[in-house]
């Protein structure tokens, strides 16, 4: 592209409707605390991959300092943009978190919510571990979350397909998705949004499972030292059975 940057068109898939994906607030707030309490400099440097709609960096902000988000997605950023006179300290930058260069250093760089599975090869995954190694300041953290392998193959009980649905708390609304697992470790998702005013709206994306020890690797190769593997940001240990989980990391 002229911009230099890959854009996967996640953005075009679900401008204007993603954090619709995620209605729970107390989600959000639990992950906001969860990297606020493990910045090891609050103030010092801050650094999102993947920053989307700003539903982390925006309120992380407001308790560590400024944030600078990075994201391939144009439509994502300019959602983020829109947010940014209600509160928050966050710079959008337009850039890929295989390739991100800055003559900063950050105490503190993390992606959260897939954003590293989005990433469908292992060299690509690989590259962007390294990318944000590189950008830790001595003694800073990497925390990263993503989709936990064993639980997603789990909730297919040995198909390669299925479908389940997750209703929301206002009436009639809710998200349908229907779930591939193809191959590769790849797994294609494409979810329906049902609004309470009846229309619907319908977004793909395709991603590729890890486990801890995938992305332990990576960051040994990296350099950095592993710290601590959890199901939630609560510091609730890793389980098998999450949907999630949470890895950090340090630079010596």
């Amino acid at each position: 592209m002229e911009t230099g940057v890959e854009d996967i068109g996640y953005g075009r898939q679900f401008e204007g409707w993603y954090d619709r994906l995620i209605p729970d607030d107390r989600v959000t707030a639990e992950a906001v605390r969860g990297l606020r309490d493990r910045h090891p400099a609050p103030g010092a440097g801050t650094l999102e991959f993947g920053v989307g709609t700003g539903r982390i960096a925006l309120p992380l902000s407001r308790s560590v300092g400024p944030v600078t988000g990075v994201d391939s997605s144009p439509e994502m950023l300019a959602a983020l943009r829109a947010k940014l006179p209600d509160g928050g300290d966050v710079t959008p930058v337009h850039g890929d978190m295989r390739t991100y260069t800055s003559k900063s250093r950050y105490a503190l760089v993390y992606a959260v919510c897939a954003t590293l599975s989005c990433l469908t090869t292992p060299e690509d995954q690989r590259r962007a571990v390294r990318r944000a190694a590189d950008l830790l300041a001595p003694g800073g953290r990497l925390v990263l979350e993503t989709h936990n392998k064993p639980a997603i193959l789990a909730l297919h009980e040995g198909r390669a397909r299925t479908t389940y649905f997750v209703p929301y708390p206002e009436p009639g609304t809710g998200v349908q998705t229907h779930s591939t697992l193809l191959d590769g470790d790849l797994w294609q998702c494409s979810h329906i949004l049902y609004q309470s005013d009846g229309t619907t709206r319908v977004g793909t994306e395709l991603t590729r499972l890890t486990t801890p020890d995938d992305i332990d690797g990576y960051a040994r190769a990296a350099g950095l030292e592993p710290e601590s593997r959890m199901s939630r940001w609560d510091g609730t240990p890793y389980s098998e059975g999450a949907p999630l989980f949470m890895c950090s990391y340090v630079r010596a």
